[in-house]
């Protein structure tokens, strides 16, 4: 029991004088601070590493589009939604029918692949537009109407008793593009429209909206001079009156009557009767 007792206290002894000298030895805690230090920059060297690759770029393609039928500015929103963090669409507004492209080879396929769905040519739509005149007191029909189904209807809806074609043109106008044309014996009218296809292809619907305006001209038939004195001949006014403005729907091939409207002296109205056809 002793010599144990002995035996500890002198290992108690010498860990006294080990411990402590451990401690102060510079070169073993270099050792540890380096190891340590290390393995912290090896760490941090494979983060990087990790981080360049996963931020690695695709090489971008870079296209120039030539739109034909649409302006740039107003697809380029919708485009965005095929375009990556890298990609790009830019036009110049002096430039509208061009569009800048740049993104991945697969991004840039699925623009312009949305680019010819969407760059398509916007149809046709021909009018046939017809200005009759009806009268209260004039009973005679002209030979062409008289057994025209539209104006028939009309002779059982309206007062009229007589109806005269005063004019009748064709227009044709591509879709969503306004047209103007000028009717009438004297050109005292302009008849304007502005087609808008809607629907589907095998029933569409061509919404239109519809204007037919008078010129009015008035000359005085005398004039003041400055000295107050009256003399013959006058001036001449003009003024334009809007007679019937609209906006209807018709399907392709269908015919209808726009408007009435009367005319000066009352017993007197003026029908504008159109039809429209989508064509190629």
């Amino acid at each position: 029991m002793k010599k144990s007792l002995i035996t500890l206290l002198a290992l108690a002894f010498a860990l006294a004088f080990v411990l402590p000298a451990r401690a102060q030895d510079p070169a073993a805690s270099a050792t540890t601070g380096l190891s340590a230090a290390t393995g912290s920059a090896a760490d941090q060297q494979a983060q990087s590493s990790g981080q360049a690759q996963n931020f690695e770029t695709k090489p971008l393609r870079k296209e120039i589009v030539k739109l034909k039928y649409v302006r740039a500015q107003d697809i380029q929103n919708l485009l965005y939604a095929y375009v990556s963090r890298e990609g790009n669409i830019q036009f110049n507004p002096n430039m509208p029918s061009v569009l800048s492209v740049s993104d991945t080879p697969e991004n840039v396929e699925k623009i312009l692949a949305a680019i010819r769905e969407i760059d398509v040519k916007p149809p046709d739509i021909l009018y046939t537009v017809q200005l009759v005149l009806g009268s209260e007191t004039d009973a005679a029909t002209d030979p062409e109407l008289k057994n025209d189904p539209i104006i028939k209807e009309l002779g059982k809806l309206l007062r009229y008793k007589g109806y005269t074609l005063l004019d009748s043109t064709l227009v044709r106008v591509i879709n969503r593009e306004r047209a103007s044309v000028v009717l009438g014996p004297k050109a005292e009218f302009e008849f304007a429209l502005r087609p808008d296809v809607a629907g589907d292809a095998k029933v569409p619907i061509i919404k239109t909206e519809v204007k037919l305006v008078q010129t009015v001209v008035k000359k005085s038939q005398t004039y003041a001079k400055p000295d107050g004195t009256e003399v013959l001949g006058g001036t001449t006014t003009t003024s334009h009156v809007t007679l019937i403005e609209s906006a209807l729907n018709i399907k392709s091939g269908e015919r209808t009557v726009v408007g009435v409207s009367k005319l000066d002296g009352g017993d007197k109205g003026l029908i504008l009767i159109i039809s429209a056809k989508i064509v190629d």
